[in-house]
C-alpha cells in the first residue's frame, strides 16, 4: 500500500525543507524506541519518510511517482515484472528476494511459504530495569547486570558442532543457504527460492552435532554484563545496547538489550529537565538583614549570598550546577528557592522583640 510521507511527518506538500526537518526532529524524539512510550515502527516510518522528503531529488521523484518509486522490486524489464521469470514449461519462477511484501500475498493465494527468502533471522530483544540513585543519574554510573537469556552454546561456541567434528558444506543447498521449491498451481508450476530448511541459511552443517545443544548452537544460561549508564539520564529512559539481546544462531543476528532506568527520589533535590531544584529554609532575620549561607548542590556545598530584604519564595540560580545534558554539551542550573524558617517556640524576650517590631509596622 502506498505510503503518504507528508502525512507521516504531519506536514503539507508545499512545506519548506526547514519545516520538514523540524517535524522530523520533533516526531523522532517523541517516538524514539529508547524512550518510555516510544514506538519502534513509527520511528522507522518517520525515518523512512525523512530520508525521502529531506532529499531534494528524492522528494521530486516522490511527488511524481509516490512511494512506489522507492519500494523494493517495482516494475521489471520488458515483458514482465521484477521478480518474475516466465519459463517455457507453462509456469514461472519467482525470486522471493525481489518481491518484497508481495511475496507474502502470493504465499496466501497459493499456499506456499511467504517471506523474503533468506531473510536474516534476528534474536529477540530484551527489556529489563535497573534502579539507581539520584546522583548516579546526574553523573553516570557503571553497573553489572545478570541476565538469563538464549546465548551461544558454551561448549561449541555457537557452531553447533562437536569440537572434533568438521563443519562441511550443506549438501541440500550446496552452501548457498537457499533452495528452490516447486509447487503446482492454477497458473502452472511456481518455483520459489526459500531459506534452506537443513542448514537454516548458513550454508554449512556439522558432521557431528554438538551433544550439549543438540546441534542448535543455542543455550539458555545466565550472562554477566558490565555497562555504563550515561550522565544525565532521566527516570524512565532506557539504555540501548545493540546485539546484547538473545542469540539467534550462526545465520542470525542477536537482538538488542534495553535497560530501563528507575531513579530513586532524593531527600533534598528534584529535577526539571536539566535543572536541579531545591528549597532552603532560613531565619527571618537573614531575609531582612542579608548574609551568607551554605547551599548543598550535586557538586557539593557552595556559599550563597542572600541580599537584605529578600522576599520569601525568591529563587536564586547557581549556573552550571545542574544535570549534564545527555549525549550533549553543557549542564543545567541549580535553582534554589528561599523560604523563611518559622520557629515553633519562642522565649518571652523573643516574643517581646517581635511584638515591638509589629507595633513599628515591621
Amino acid at each position: 500500500m502506498p505510503k503518504d510521507y507528508y502525512k507521516i511527518l504531519g506536514v503539507e506538500k508545499g512545506s519548506s525543507e526547514d519545516e520538514i526537518k523540524k517535524a522530523y526532529r520533533r516526531l523522532a524524539h517523541e517516538h524514539h524506541p529508547d524512550k518510555e512510550g516510544g514506538n519502534e515502527q513509527k520511528f522507522k516510518d518517520i525515518n523512512e519518510a525523512y530520508q525521502v522528503l529531506g532529499d531534494k531529488d528524492k522528494r521530486t521523484k516522490y511527488d511524481q511517482f509516490g512511494s512506489a518509486a522507492f519500494e523494493q522490486g517495482g516494475m521489471g524489464g520488458p515483458g514482465g515484472f521484477g521478480g518474475f521469470d516466465f519459463n517455457q514449461g507453462g509456469g514461472f519462477n519467482i525470486n522471493m528476494d525481489d518481491l518484497g511484501d508481495f511475496s507474502d500475498i502470493l504465499g496466501g493465494m497459493f499456499g506456499f511459504g511467504g517471506g523474503r527468502g533468506p531473510k536474516q533471522k534476528r534474536g529477540n530483544d530484551i527489556e529489563t530495569e535497573v534502579q539507581i540513585d539520584f546522583l548516579e543519574s546526574v553523573f553516570g554510573v557503571d553497573k553489572t547486570l545478570k541476565l538469563y537469556k538464549t546465548s551461544a552454546c558454551s561448549v561449541c561456541e555457537g557452531s553447533g558442532a562437536e569440537k572434533d567434528s568438521k563443519v562441511v558444506q550443506c549438501a541440500l543447498c550446496g552452501g548457498k543457504g537457499r533452495v528452490q521449491q516447486a509447487q503446482r498451481t492454477m497458473l502452472g508450476t511456481i518455483n520459489t527460492v526459500v531459506t534452506c530448511p537443513d542448514c537454516h541459511g548458513v550454508g554449512e552443517k556439522a558432521e557431528k552435532p554438538c551433544k550439549h545443544c543438540n546441534g542448535t548452537g543455542l543455550e539458555k544460561r545466565e550472562n554477566t554484563l558490565n555497562f555504563k549508564i550515561p550522565a544525565g539520564i532521566n527516570n524512565g529512559e532506557a539504555v540501548r545496547m545493540s546485539n546484547e539481546g538473545e542469540y539467534a544462531g550462526r545465520a542470525g543476528k542477536p537482538g538488542d538489550l534495553y535497560v530501563r532506568v528507575r531513579v530513586k527520589a532524593h531527600a533534598e533535590f528534584t529535577r526539571d529537565e536539566w535543572d536541579v531544584l531545591s528549597t532552603v529554609h532560613v531565619s527571618f532575620s537573614l531575609l531582612v538583614l542579608g548574609g551568607e549561607i551554605d547551599i548543598n548542590t550535586v557538586d557539593g556545598p557552595v556559599t550563597l549570598k542572600i541580599p537584605s530584604g529578600t522576599q520569601a519564595g525568591t529563587i536564586f540560580k547557581l549556573k552550571n550546577k545542574g544535570v549534564p545534558v545527555l549525549n550533549g554539551f553543557g549542564r543545567g542550573d541549580h535553582l534554589v528557592t528561599i523560604m523563611p524558617e518559622i520557629p515553633k517556640k519562642l522565649t518571652k524576650e523573643q516574643k517581646k522583640i517581635l511584638d515591638d517590631l509589629r507595633k513599628e509596622g515591621i
